[in-house]
């Protein structure tokens, strides 16, 4: 019959269970390493809290970029921005017909729904939504959650500018279409045709 104290155990030989106490003394140095740090908790809201730059605090709407295409709206996977609007006849000079746009009448995102993704912001093909780090925006009531298009416009004065481009980075398509079409040398202007001498017919022919 084997003894208890002859058996292995995972990890080590049999019988050596180290030291009596070690894993309360390991325990407590940890404690006391915590106790002599300095503190860093900060006295919000006394202390206004250290965001990171590109924060996902609220959404806000840049009003003069938006098309009206829907595709924020049909996107967003928990359905919380309401879109409507209306058809306006614009008059060209020298067109045929007039031209029709879309015109915002109503453009809400209820924040009691929103679960900060980001999906809309990303897909926006022409940046009418942006990220701002403001986050106090908390309400005694959860209807008033619902941002209408004035409110998140107002928002807009928040948003960080945008970080410097990379210079190891590839360049936007419109420098790289630029550059190309400055290197095309431009085409040669066509010389005017001589004119034609017809000879005289001879006297007498």
């Amino acid at each position: 019959m084997t003894d208890r104290s002859e058996r292995s155990e995972p990890g080590g030989t049999g019988g050596d269970r180290g030291l009596p106490g070690a894993g309360l003394v390991k325990g407590l140095a940890v404690t006391l390493k915590t106790m002599t740090r300095r503190s860093t908790t900060q006295q919000y809201p006394d202390v206004a809290p250290e965001l990171p730059p590109r924060s996902r605090g609220v959404i806000a709407l840049l009003e003069e970029n938006c098309t009206v295409c829907m595709l924020c709206a049909r996107e967003c996977p928990d359905w919380c921005i309401y879109i409507d609007s209306h058809k306006e006849e614009v008059a060209v000079p020298g067109a045929a017909r007039p031209r029709q746009r879309n015109v915002l009448d109503k453009f809400d995102i209820d924040f009691s729904l929103c679960m900060y993704c980001g999906i809309c912001v990303e897909v926006c093909p022409f940046d009418a939504l942006y990220w701002s780090p403001e986050f106090e925006y908390s309400e005694y009531d959860i209807k008033d959650l619902l941002h209408d298009k004035d409110h998140l416009g107002q928002w807009m004065g928040t948003v960080p500018p945008p970080p410097a481009h990379d210079p190891n980075g590839e360049p936007a398509k419109e420098e790289t279409a630029a550059a190309r079409k400055a290197a095309i040398p431009a085409a040669p202007a066509a010389r005017p045709a001589a004119p034609v001498v017809r000879p005289e017919p001879e006297a007498g022919a």
